[in-house]
């Protein structure tokens, strides 16, 4: 009885073997993200994500979340769910034409911050019932920065104004 039978030992390694090979994935994983995103000084890069879009992490009436970069948006969108958390309270209605359709929104006013210092107060945002999980960061903020894109990097250069 002090040994352990030889099926359980096989059992045990094999467990091992694959807690670590998921623990090692889990770290690249991980540090593919953290190099994804750097600002240093005036200058902010983000490289495109597995998923083929740019993700700029941020905060939006102080929490914590990451933006989608959308060129193709006119203004920054964010879920109907997500402004209700907030408490962001309606100032008015509009309708949005998304890659869905048109679809009816809130408009509401947030204070936006940008990891490496962009920062909009009071920016009018769109709140869309079934917009995901991630807020999409449009050209009313995009639009009033110098950036640029290539091959796979988006480069902004903070130096210029701001929104």
């Amino acid at each position: 009885m002090s040994e352990l039978p030889h099926t359980l030992k096989i059992a045990t390694v094999w467990l091992l073997l694959g807690l670590g090979v998921f623990l090692s994935f889990e770290a690249w994983e991980a540090q593919r993200a953290r190099t994804q995103f750097q600002a240093e000084g005036n200058r902010v890069e983000i490289r495109r994500g597995s998923d083929g879009h740019y993700h700029w992490p941020g905060t939006i009436n102080g929490r914590n979340v990451e933006f989608l970069v959308d060129t193709g948006a006119t203004g920054t969108a964010i879920s109907a769910a997500l402004a209700r958390d907030l408490g962001l309270v309606a100032i008015g209605q509009v309708q949005s034409r998304t890659a869905a359709g048109v679809v009816q929104g809130d408009v509401v006013r947030a204070d936006l911050t940008l990891e490496g210092g962009v920062s909009a107060q009071g920016l009018r945002v769109v709140a869309l019932a079934g917009l995901g999980d991630r807020p999409l960061l449009g050209m009313d903020v995009l639009g009033r920065l110098r950036w640029q894109q290539h091959e796979g990097v988006l480069s902004f250069d903070l130096g210029g104004g701001q929104p």
